[in-house]
């Protein structure tokens, strides 16, 4: 998979919750409570299986979940990660 130019990760994360970390973009998300969140983190789980892509879960403060996205084989930011963000944003 090729990976993004700066510009166009920079247009697509404009805006919205997801923020750019070097070769990674990262999500934040504060839920209800703890079962919330591991919910959260199972719903992201089912995405990334039907994607065959794989990001990064942390639970942390017992109702945070710090999602991190890049495409590891590519060395860095592709559309599969561009994608997945979107299907988890769609979550909401």
């Amino acid at each position: 998979m090729e990976r993004l130019s700066d510009n166009d990760i920079d247009e697509r994360l404009s805006g919205g919750s997801w923020r750019r970390e070097g070769e990674v973009i990262v999500r934040d998300v504060e839920c209800k409570d703890f079962a919330a969140a591991i919910a959260l983190v199972n719903a992201v789980a089912v995405l990334a299986e039907q994607a065959n892509h794989h990001p990064d879960l942390l639970v942390y403060g017992y109702k945070r979940v710090r999602l991190t996205l890049t495409t590891h084989s590519a060395g860095g930011l592709t559309a599969l990660d561009l994608g997945l963000a979107d299907a988890v944003d769609a979550l909401e």
